[in-house]
């Protein structure tokens, strides 16, 4: 997979994640085939690029499965766009459709548990809040799974995902869209958010604290460094330290106005680098078990050269099997072969090729490395090497 600007994309090229307006309708559903038609309508949206499965439009192949399905995602933003604009306008909401939703999610991933969460979705800036709310109650929810937390405590969890930045409404527009760094007075109304949040789940759910508690500790650190009340570890609900590690997650590999959206990898590097001092570290080794830091299709430099991601086991998510296809060079080999990482001795992954590199780099070897991700492409491939 590959994230390429616009401009770049062309007919024929298969999208890897799904595209969401800002009401959260899809634009675009991954595994979709581009046409000139759907090119300039997202140009004209204003999207900057889109990932998809091969830059080579002859090679059709699918996207990375999910852990939730597309109907799931697609109803729950819209329903928590409803709901917040709801609070906004009437400063509560009807919760049944967020309670269903939460069902639905859990069916979700419970069905889909043999997936690992790959990459998610691609959202205009308008739609952040409530896209983010939906991929937060879903990597929540999974963890709760795996935590074998009983069925009422995983709902809770997910509803509690849905909603932890509720608070939220209160922020202006302009600060939460804001590109550049937040003043101090900018930065003091967003810390307000956790507070605003648990002040309107406590009013709506007097009888139930856990909703409120997960707004309130989503932005508490394990070491107190947090906000806005500085408690540290115990201190700190285990739902609240969950939804915590997903909600940075989310934050690290989405765009934002101020920042560009990282790689599962860069974003687990910058996460382990913030332990022990921000996140349960249980927590977050169970969570990057289950999450492809290194997704299928993914460059990886290595001590033999380049190589692309093949497949990603459980538990072995820093390791996964890979085809390398070049030298260290760049130069095409005759013989592509797999490697396992997890056998390959220590220190054999230098790390990720940018998408920018990438883009140079196939252009130079003139095959797209996805072609190694086929069935019997590198015996093929071979085979047309050594008849030239």
């Amino acid at each position: 997979m590959i994230h390429i600007p616009i401009k770049k994309l062309k007919n024929g090229m298969i999208t890897a994640q799904s595209i969401y307006n800002p009401l959260g309708a899809s634009y675009l559903t991954k595994g979709m085939e581009l046409s000139p038609t759907y090119i300039e309508r997202l140009e004209k949206a204003g999207f900057d690029g889109v990932t998809v499965t091969s830059l080579d439009p002859k090679l059709k192949l699918a996207p990375p499965d999910d852990i939730v399905q597309e109907k799931t995602r697609i109803s729950a933003i819209q329903n928590v766009a409803t709901a917040f604009h709801s609070v906004e306008e009437n400063g509560t909401f009807d919760p049944a459709p967020l309670q269903g939703i939460s069902e639905n999610i859990l069916q979700d991933i419970i069905a889909q548990q043999k997936n690992l969460v790959q990459l998610t979705d691609i959202r205009l800036h308008d739609t952040y809040t409530f896209a983010h709310s939906v991929n937060v109650a879903i990597l929540s929810s999974l963890l709760g799974v795996l935590l074998k937390l009983s069925r009422e405590e995983q709902l809770k969890l997910t509803l509690g995902g849905l909603l932890h930045d509720i608070g939220k409404i209160t922020v202006p527009y302009e600060i939460l869209t804001k590109a550049g760094h937040l003043t101090d007075d900018e930065w003091s109304v967003m810390q307000g958010h956790p507070e605003a949040g648990r002040q309107r789940l406590k009013k709506m759910f007097p009888n139930d604290t856990l909703l409120s508690t997960i707004a309130l500790q989503h932005h508490e650190h394990i070491d107190g460094s947090g906000y806005p009340n500085h408690l540290k570890g115990e201190q700190i609900h285990r739902y609240g330290r969950i939804v915590a590690i997903a909600d940075v997650y989310d934050a690290l590999t989405s765009v934002r106005p101020y920042k560009r959206a990282y790689t599962p990898s860069v974003a687990h590097r910058l996460m382990a680098t913030c332990s022990p001092g921000h996140f349960d570290l249980d927590l977050l080794k169970l969570f990057f078990d289950n999450v492809a830091i290194y997704p299928v299709g993914t460059i990886l430099k290595t001590q033999d050269g380049y190589a692309i991601v093949k497949k990603v086991e459980f538990g072995y998510t820093l390791t996964p099997v890979v085809c390398v296809f070049a030298n260290r060079e760049g130069k095409l080999l005759n013989a592509p072969s797999d490697l396992d990482l997890k056998e390959a001795p220590k220190g054999m992954l230098d790390g990720v090729i940018s998408d920018s590199e990438l883009y140079h780099f196939i252009h130079n070897i003139n095959v797209d490395p996805a072609i190694f991700l086929q069935e019997n492409t590198e015996k093929e491939y071979a085979s047309q090497e050594n008849t030239e």
